[in-house]
């Protein structure tokens, strides 16, 4: 055994419901608590569990109520969920934003994309800070060239980055103290400050900072120091939650080193960071400290778990009560520099972990033929059914009905008097009176007369579908990357992932469970570069010597945020595994890992065109060498079964013998069916699988094929939920296609028609296609449409050697070879569903899937009329005064119901006639969203609709017709007509504001958000993109460095969205400033 430190070494993970407390005392001995981290008994949780840990170990008496001794302490290290909950809860710092004029709405506005495309109430976090100051200031990119008024006498700076900057307004310091002193006398003690293009010279910045800080602002965050990355939003969202929450952290160690003696100054305290790394607590602050908890559990079982000796990669599945987190190790964390949580983008660098909202909390729900689990959770009160507190049925009753979960293991702590067991009788009747339900549902259907549900059929079905949601993410984490699914480790903890590991990992295919830049990358930028890399290791060495780490215990990586020139999609790149070449920098061949990875997430390189450096960042990391645990001995003795149980698999009830964890040695063997009953969780071994301990206490699962259960072609409700997820997994992550793919001309679309929520990068309306007239292929002018002029069109550059009918030909087919990859991807994925199923089951499935969307639809239909009537009718109007009129006649029996839009206007000379697609298209959105429920969109939808629209109207255009209009604004009011005639909701903008401007040099196209229209319950979003668009808009700051243009403003239109007791959505105000002759053209309607 290993010698045992010379002190109490604690490691302690304090979560929302429970704080885990480890100890390794002097000698060696372990001690392992679990507390609840909030509790009327003790004030800290983790003080707490250090003093149990203390008195148990001295058998001398430690009070509550004084400060802990913390001579035998030789260190304390932490992970905690204390920024995350603030966030989740909104109970951070009240706190001001400081924004540069004219872009005081800009972190409302964000991307302008809707998270959910058919949630008509957008919902949405709100922001963070509750007043905006705006500052005189601004800065703007240096462009040779370009014809801005009295540019010859800005001011001209040298950035941080290698770009030159214009001072185009100085910052104003004198109004804005004045500002600054009112808000502190409104009690706002905490300040982000967002200045455009901070990142690369934060000088104004640090004038702000300095101010407010002289005049009593308790805590500054500067977003050039929380993150200086290029892109102004995620830079001001990580800056404002920087602010929001690094005071509650700093509150909260305050507390937690009040509990200790000379305030812990004497001990090292370390908290882990949302990197995996852990940081002294004197640093610990907001915007790195988010996924604190979670990346404890990442850096635990890559430590536990991956071997070095054969590399096999391992997958992170932590489940808790009400989410589940998902992460990859192969030998190197992976991390993200951008991810989004409660909401809120952050801009720093993290694990990079995915979480799913399906838990042991979560709730079932079986709605019109699908079985459904979560997002819903039941919470710890009055939590799930069998905690005898009247709650909802959960995941966690469907695994106690099961048998996986024995009343007997677990503390008498449920109940209104918080002194009874687990109840399965409760979750029993529940799932009773479910199956009935079903039961009746399915009757009516294609699935017809059968024997009736058992709980146990019904129960399994619920766990078998949650299986899969879970795989979901795992599936984005591999395949949708490159990586193959079955070569990898199932790492499961949690409180619940035990008793699904060997089902995920079965259905996965596995066999075992368990600083900014602006240059680009070539030979003449070589030696800033590594002047760069070495001077930001210098820091890292000197910080952790100061730490107390030798040079031997200390290493560093250098990474390079890397893309290719002209697009957004950059990827941060270790060189490791690259050494260094004549051509290269001298920390490596950070080209060739760019060019590799780029190849396995995307599946194509782009090898002419030069690669651009982001940022340049160096990890530091210094090694303890402390030993993960104490090996176990052998025993020599059978393992001891507990008890025996009967529960439910695939096969049905089995006998099922109960092991405890803490009385198995590493030379045991567990064959399933098994459960394994340990302190913190429950481990179920399914049949066909082998559990053993390793040397150091893990339960290494050896998971066998089993026998899968045979799918036939007929419906089968627990199936259909599950193909279902497999579907929408394989649309919505299949594909590796890189965001903003598009190099910037049309931003990133999200939206609805024909994209299917998909990335779809320069596909659709190009903003370089072949036009003779100008820039832009959205011309407001267009009148009508002559076939043979457009081949005409079309044809004539190839006459011209050299010549294309674009600009930048290299970048429209960059973006084909895009599509193409990601297109590739899915039929990779569908083939693999295929070559598992079979197609004549993958192909049923896919008709079962739309014949439940029509019956989602008819219930939706027949629920209407039952409220409202069988007849409603409405009508608007488009600019020019085109009536586009709509009755609808329901049949409440069959649930039916004729979309009539005779009485619409007939054709225009103009480009506003929309083909009888897009009337289809906006129907299907529709429906879609007045159904409510999480179903694939798919031709289901329309099945229990007719469709009447006369020929040669505005909806039905002769093919000599112009309709580019059409697709952008008359199909937002058709749209607007059908939500008018069912009473679903106001109306919103009424069109996609769709904006062109180009010259011979250059071409870009965006959509600009509006005002959503208010609900029934709700007030409509302001500032944001609605119905079939959901673009999101490009930022800023990228906007001015990549072409001839000034962002003057970017806010919202206070008002536009009118009064009532539920107010519509503020549109937007969007100026700009051409540095060269542009054609511009606004494709838009309802500009009042």
């Amino acid at each position: 055994a290993a010698a045992g430190p010379g002190g109490f070494q604690f490691a302690i993970d304090r979560g929302g419901t429970f704080t885990d407390v480890f100890a390794r005392c002097p000698g060696g001995r372990v001690r392992v608590l679990k507390l609840l981290s909030e509790d009327p008994g003790y004030g800290d949780a983790p003080t707490e569990g250090i003093r149990r840990v203390l008195q148990e170990e001295s058998g001398v008496a430690v009070p509550r109520d004084q400060p802990l001794d913390t001579s035998g302490i030789e260190w304390i290290r932490m992970g905690t969920t204390v920024a995350t909950n603030a966030l989740l809860e909104r109970r951070g710092e009240r706190l001001a934003l400081l924004v540069t004029r004219g872009f005081r709405d800009l972190l409302h506005i964000g991307s302008q994309a809707r998270p959910r495309i058919f949630d008509l109430e957008v919902a949405v976090p709100e922001v963070l800070y509750e007043e905006v100051i705006e500052v005189d200031e601004r800065l703007i990119p240096h462009q040779p060239g370009c014809r801005l008024p009295g540019k010859e006498t800005l001011p001209l700076l040298e950035g941080s980055t290698g770009a030159s900057l214009l001072v185009q307004r100085p910052l104003e310091l004198s109004a804005l103290r004045r500002e600054l002193e009112g808000v502190l006398a409104r009690g706002i003690r905490s300040l982000a400050v967002l200045l455009l293009h901070s990142y690369a010279w934060p000088g104004h910045e640090e004038q702000v900072g300095a101010l407010a800080r002289e005049l009593g602002f308790r805590h500054v965050s500067l977003s050039s120091a929380v993150a200086a990355m290029v892109r102004a939003v995620p830079r001001g969202y990580t800056a404002c939650a920087d602010a929001y929450l690094t005071p509650c952290i700093h509150r909260y160690l305050e507390s937690f080193r009040a509990g200790f003696a000379h305030q812990l100054r004497e001990v090292p305290v370390l908290f882990m960071r949302s990197d995996g790394g852990l940081t002294p607590m004197q640093h610990f602050s907001g915007a790195r400290a988010i996924l604190s908890g979670p990346a404890g559990g990442v850096v635990g079982y890559a430590m536990t778990t991956y071997r070095r000796e054969d590399g096999q990669p391992v997958i992170g599945f932590d489940m808790g009560g009400t989410s589940t987190d998902v992460s990859r190790y192969a030998g190197e964390y992976e991390h993200v520099f951008e991810a989004s949580t409660a909401g809120v983008s952050i801009q720093a660098p993290q694990l990079d972990i995915n979480t799913v909202a399906a838990g042991g909390g979560s709730r079932l729900f079986f709605r019109s033929g699908l079985f459904v689990v979560g997002p819903e959770s039941a919470g710890a009160h009055p939590g799930p059914a069998c905690y005898r507190k009247g709650g909802p049925l959960t995941v966690t009753d469907a695994n106690l009905c099961l048998g996986r979960l024995l009343p007997e293991y677990f503390p008498r702590i449920f109940g209104p008097g918080e002194d009874q067991p687990l109840c399965r009788e409760t979750a029993a009747r529940a799932f009773r009176d479910l199956a009935a339900r079903i039961d009746a549902f399915l009757a009516g259907t294609a699935a017809g007369a059968r024997q009736p549900l058992s709980v146990e059929e019904v129960a399994m079905g619920f766990v078998r579908v949650a299986n899969e949601a879970m795989c979901r993410p795992i599936r984005a984490l591999t395949q949708a990357r490159g990586h193959d699914t079955a070569r990898h480790v199932l790492a499961c903890f949690g409180g619940a992932g035990g008793q699904h590991a060997c089902a995920i990992a079965r259905a996965l295919g596995m066999s075992r469970a368990q600083a900014p830049c602006a240059l680009r990358y070539e030979p003449a930028t070589f030696p800033r570069l590594d002047g760069r890399i070495a001077a930001l290791e210098r820091e890292c060495r000197d910080a952790l010597r100061a730490q107390g780490f030798s040079g031997e215990q200390i290493r560093t990586e250098a990474f390079l945020h890397l893309r290719y020139e002209g697009t957004d999609c950059a990827l941060m790149c270790s060189a490791k595994g690259h050494p260094p070449t004549p051509r290269s920098c001298r920390s490596g061949d950070f080209h060739a890992a760019f060019t590799s990875r780029y190849m396995v997430e995307f599946g194509f390189t782009i090898p002419d065109r030069p690669v651009v450096v982001d940022d340049v960042r160096v990890r530091g990391t210094g090694s303890s060498g402390i030993s993960c645990e104490t090996p176990l001995a052998p025993s020599g003795k059978p393992a001891r079964v507990e008890t025996v149980t009967q529960c439910y698999f695939e096969e049905g009830y089995l006998e099922t013998p109960v092991f405890l964890l803490e009385e198995l040695a590493c030379d045991h063997t567990v064959t399933g069916p098994a459960i394994i009953i340990d302190k913190n969780s429950t481990i179920v071994v399914e049949p066909g699988c082998t559990a053993s301990l390793t040397r150091f206490g893990d339960v290494c699962i050896a998971v066998g094929s089993g026998s899968p259960r045979p799918v036939g072609p007929q419906l089968d409700a627990v199936q259909l939920s599950i193909f279902s997820h497999r579907f929408m997994s394989i649309a919505g992550g299949g594909g590796g296609l890189p965001p903003s793919h598009a190099w910037g001309r049309e931003t990133w679309r999200l939206g609805f028609a024909g994209d299917g929520g998909r990335d779809e990068g320069g596909s659709g309306h190009g903003g370089d296609g072949g036009h003779a007239v100008g820039p832009g292929t959205l011309r407001p002018a267009a009148a009508h449409s002559s076939p043979a002029a457009v081949t005409e069109a079309l044809m004539a550059p190839g006459r011209v050697p050299g010549c294309s009918g674009t600009r930048n030909l290299q970048d429209n087919l960059s973006d084909l070879r895009a599509q193409v990859a990601a297109n590739q991807k899915g039929i990779q994925l569908v083939t693999e569903l295929i070559r598992f199923h079979g197609l004549p089951v993958v192909q049923a499935y896919m008709a079962h899937i739309q014949a439940n969307a029509e019956v989602a639809v008819r219930e939706m239909l027949k629920g209407f009329a039952a409220r409202w009537g069988t007849a409603v009718e409405a009508e608007d109007r488009m600019d020019d005064g085109s009536p586009i009129r709509l009755r609808v006649q329901v049949d409440p029996q069959e649930g039916s119901a004729v979309f009539d839009f005779s009485g619409s206007g007939p054709e225009v000379y103009g480009n506003c006639n929309a083909p009888r697609a897009i009337t289809l298209s906006a129907l299907i959105y529709c429906l879609r969203c007045m159904v409510g429920q999480d179903i694939p969109l798919n031709q289901g939808c329309l099945a229990p609709v007719r469709v009447v629209i006369p020929k040669g109207s505005i909806l039905d255009p002769s093919p000599e017709a112009a309709v580019v209009g059409g697709n952008v604004l008359t199909s937002q009011r058709v749209v607007d007509v059908i939500f008018r005639a069912f009473g679903v909701c106001a109306a919103s903008q009424g069109c996609m504001n769709n904006v062109t401007f180009g010259n011979e040099r250059v071409g870009y196209y965006e959509t600009v958000a509006g005002g959503a229209g208010a609900g029934p319950r709700w007030h409509g979003r302001s500032g944001v993109h609605t119905h079939m668009t959901n673009t999101r808009i490009t930022d800023p700051e990228i906007l001015e460095q990549r072409y001839p243009v000034v962002l003057q403003r970017f806010e919202l239109r206070r008002g536009s969205g009118g009064a009532g007791r539920c107010r519509g959505g503020d549109g937007v105000i969007r100026e700009l400033l051409f540095r060269e002759d542009m054609v511009l053209s606004v494709l838009s309607e309802r500009r009042a």
